[in-house]
């Protein structure tokens, strides 16, 4: 949703996903390949202008998103990055690898998340949690009311019985 409202609404001209390789806070994830199969789905239901990068696995371990955009930047130098964050993330900006950087250098795009504080020139977007999702995946619940169907189709086995 996120991804196609960026782009519906002329905020960028291309969305990047770029999936983590290794979680610097040690949350537990799929294998990468896994990862990045399930974002490519997503990806091409959107638009052409979504790019799905597999950067993180060339970078030093664990990758923080400032290194991520640096990288990129350097990489891509036609293009000027941004970071996308939900509002729900700036109550966590202090525990982010040098956040005031970030946004010194990418002018991150703040959207809007459901419970949170309203985010100017932004929708509300639904509070849907990945952690939820895999939740509710591996306890045998429908997830189709939260995830895009082909998702959902390439999910199979990954997290648990589907609902």
């Amino acid at each position: 949703m996120v991804a196609a409202w960026l782009l519906w609404s002329d905020r960028v001209d291309e969305v990047w996903l770029v999936p983590t390789y290794d979680h610097p806070f040690a949350k537990e994830l799929l294998p990468f390949t896994d990862r990045v199969a399930l974002v490519r789905a997503l990806a091409e239901t959107v638009d052409s202008r979504v790019v799905v990068s597999e950067v993180e696995r060339e970078l030093p371990q664990p990758s923080y998103s400032l290194q991520t955009l640096r990288h990129l930047q350097k990489l891509h130098k036609e293009h000027r990055f941004h970071l996308v964050v939900g509002a729900d993330v700036l109550l966590e900006v202090d525990a982010w690898h040098k956040w005031d950087a970030i946004v010194e250098e990418f002018s991150p795009i703040i959207v809007g998340r459901m419970g949170y504080e309203p985010v100017e020139n932004s929708p509300q977007f639904p509070c849907i949690s990945s952690t939820e999702i895999r939740r509710l995946l591996a306890a045998g619940k429908d997830v189709g009311h939260l995830v895009a169907n082909v998702s959902l189709k390439s999910m199979v086995g990954l997290y648990g019985p589907m609902g």
